[in-house]
Parts: structure tokens; sequence; C-alpha cells
């Protein structure tokens, strides 16, 4: 196996064939640049009869375009080293992130270790995580219940495509705290920059975010209006 990549990509080892490949469907899981069924397409379009090593060499071929690709490409060597090391950093030292899986999925088992973890961030960064940390700081129980007894202006917007949003909040939890949710988004589309390209589900969502937020400025000057010269109609009703 690792001597017929190796022809198509400068490896040295298999394991970075298989982070590779683990960033591409992360990538493509997440977001709709390289649409994850583009992906899943070219991997069960090959031609019959094509080993797994060939159907995985056209994913990677969906995913780069029909263009001569490395896995060591400097195209992503920097920027997606220091995202990588950035959000390590972050899940050491403050958000521990328990991923893991089993063998009831297609993916390959891989369950969460607490104490390989905080070995591997003190070896890293020299910090050791603090497991509770999130919740202690910022709660995390009873979060519909928490937020609206001190929130208030927040929209959580969602696309159920992207994977994060099983973990999201998926629903309505007071007037000002909205959930919006697109069966088609991905991992924060709606906050990329508009082109003429967009489906109109995405306008409609940006301009229904753009809406929302206006009417809540709206509300807040109405409301210094009133603090500042008091309420038209309570003052007419006095007298």
């Amino acid at each position: 196996m690792l001597p017929f990549i190796s022809s198509l990509f400068p490896l040295e080892q298999s394991k970075e064939l298989k982070r590779y490949l683990e960033y591409i469907y992360t990538f493509s899981a997440q977001f709709d640049i390289f649409p994850v069924t583009d992906l899943c397409e070219a991997i069960d379009g090959a031609a019959f009869g094509s080993d797994i090593l060939s159907r995985i060499y056209g994913g990677v071929v969906a995913f780069h375009g029909n263009s001569t690709c490395t896995v060591n490409s400097d195209k992503y060597t920097v920027t997606d080293q220091d995202a990588y090391f950035g959000w390590r950093w972050q899940t050491c030292s403050e958000m521990v992130m328990p991923i893991g899986s089993d063998n009831s999925s297609m993916f390959e088992p891989q369950p969460f270790n607490f104490t390989s973890f905080a070995a591997q961030c003190k070896r890293d960064f020299g910090v050791l995580p603090r497991r509770h940390w999130i919740t202690t700081y910022y709660g995390g129980q009873h979060i519909e219940l928490v937020l609206k007894r001190f929130s208030s202006n927040i929209i959580f917007s969602n696309g159920l495509r992207d994977p994060w949003s099983r973990g999201g909040v998926l629903n309505n939890i007071s007037d000002t705290l909205v959930a919006l949710t697109t069966a088609n988004g991905t991992h924060c589309m709606d906050l990329e920059s508009a082109n003429e390209n967009d489906p109109e589900w995405l306008v409609y969502q940006r301009k229904k975010e753009v809406d929302i937020i206006h009417g809540w400025i709206r509300q807040y000057y109405a409301d210094l209006d009133d603090a500042l010269n008091g309420p038209k109609s309570d003052i007419a009703g006095l007298w």
C-alpha cells in the first residue's frame, strides 16, 4: 500500500497518509468548499474492480481537483500547522473536548483517554488540562434555563450538514434567544462573504439574521429614548 501511494505522494511513513486523509475528511464534512458528497461520489464512482486504495486516491483528487498534489504540499503546511497547534493549545489550556469513537461506527476505534491526552498536553505545551474547567467557568448544565435568566440577543445558527450542529442549540429558547437552522447549511457557511452563486436559502438566512439584529438595535434605541424622555404613553396617562 505505502509504495503505491508513495509513487503519487512523497510519503515517509504510512501515518502521514492517515493523518492527511483524516484532515480531508474532517474539512469536507464541515465545510462546503469541498463538499463531502463530491468526495463520496468520487470514491463510489471508481471503475468496477478498483481496489480500496484506488478509490481513496479518487477521493483525494476530488478534494484537490485535477491537479498534481502532494500530502506535504506547501499550500497546506504553514497555515494548517498553525491552526492545528492553535486548536491543540486551546483544548489543552481551556476546553477539553473528549471526542472519541468505539467499534460500533465506520470509524477506526479511538476511545478518548484523558490520561494520555493530559500527558500529550504536558509534552507539547507544558500545561495540564483541567477536565471540567469549561463547565465550571461558563456553565453548561440546564443551558436553556440558565440562558433564559441572564442572556438575550443571541442567534444560534446551525447548518445541519455540519457535524458540530449535533451539539448546538436547535430550538428557540426565548424571543431574543433565537435558533436558525438550515438543512443544507455547513460550518459557518452563513458567515462567509456573499457571492452571486449563493443558493436562495442561504441569501434568505443571511437576510433573516440581519433583520433580527436590526430589530434588536431598534428596540435598544426605543428603550433608550424611553429612559431619557419617559414613555410618552405613560406620561400622557398621568395627566
